[in-house]
């Protein structure tokens, strides 16, 4: 399988990432190198592109494709949550501190991953039912299917998928592995999806199963999780003036994104009535832009996947305190 896809609002990732000669680069999530070797081919030979990915597959494509690049390249197996920990075994391993001046976060699921029908993340094809970003996981999305309770697995299909069905989706999980036995391929997922959901539903919007197979999916590999932790260390980590962009690909995503810019850009725990802030709280971010940036109409339509992206930027406040 290759990595190699159409890279999401790349001229805005570049314009709200701004990279220049001789800078650091993280990108959190550096896939098949799409928005890589853009940024890598600005920041030249003075500059260092950190890449990071759960998927060994991803990296081996990854490398490949930065193999000529011209800037210095570190690739790293690992999840971005665990960006602060990544970053401080790198300075170990270089000897000297590693400020970035820009991260990069392009959440979700990638286009190879869907398209690899084996690793059981797409709807439209049979296979086993993995969902795995990281194939070392240990649990994986039948086993979620198979071992949760009904009001486990709609509490999981409504908050991850928002799926106004999750209840009676959840019922009839439960019910076909008591009467079948075990789930464990994709299409046998579907054929329970479908005969949840009502015809009428099934006749409007996207396909029935796609929200299921998102909450399964982010179930699956922690993600919210993730995106939360790897963006709050990524405002802490950055270097002054560092600039943090996110590709978010749905609204619980986006949602904490928001959080945790406005967080960054107004942390002030004082009564909002106080005369003045005692709190001390500065903030750590600045906003990038006052809304969100989305693909113009003639992307979207080469590349049907990028139609729900949102791209937000904030930048790291200047004066950064010596405590933090």
């Amino acid at each position: 399988m290759s990595f190699e896809h159409v890279p999401v609002m790349l001229s805005q990732v570049l314009e709200a990432l701004n990279p220049k000669p001789g800078e650091a680069i993280v990108d959190c999530t550096v896939g098949g190198a799409g928005h890589s070797v853009h940024i890598a081919s600005r920041i030249g030979p003075d500059g260092m592109l950190i890449g990071i990915d759960r998927d060994p597959a991803a990296l081996r494509s990854a490398s490949d494709r930065l193999s000529d690049a011209p800037c210095r390249v570190r690739l790293v197996r690992g999840n971005f949550a665990d960006l602060r920990d990544i970053l401080a075994q790198l300075e170990q391993e270089h000897g000297s501190r590693i400020s970035p001046n820009g991260f990069l976060f392009d959440f979700g699921v990638s286009s190879p991953q869907l398209d690899e029908a084996e690793r059981g993340f797409t709807y439209r094809e049979d296979a086993p039912l993995d969902m795995r970003m990281d194939p070392n996981l240990a649990v994986t999305a039948a086993d979620i299917v198979n071992t949760a309770g009904a009001r486990e697995l709609a509490r999981i299909i409504r908050d991850y998928g928002e799926e106004r069905w999750a209840s009676r989706i959840a019922r009839f999980i439960v019910d076909r592995r008591s009467k079948a036995g075990p789930i464990t391929t994709t299409g046998q997922l579907v054929s329970v999806i479908l005969a949840a959901v009502p015809a009428a539903a099934r006749r409007e919007g996207p396909h029935p199963a796609r929200r299921t197979f998102q909450a399964l999916r982010i179930a699956v590999n922690d993600e919210l999780t993730a995106v939360r932790r790897g963006l709050e260390a990524a405002v802490q980590l950055a270097a002054p003036g560092g600039r943090i962009v996110a590709l978010s690909y749905h609204s619980l995503e986006d949602r904490i994104v928001k959080e945790v810019f406005r967080q960054g850009m107004n942390p002030c725990t004082c009564d909002p009535s106080a005369p003045a802030c005692v709190c001390g709280r500065r903030p750590t971010l600045v906003r990038g832009s006052l809304r969100a940036t989305t693909p113009t109409a003639e992307e979207v339509e080469a590349n049907p996947r990028a139609r729900s992206a949102k791209l937000r930027a904030a930048i790291r406040v200047l004066d950064i305190q010596e405590d933090e």
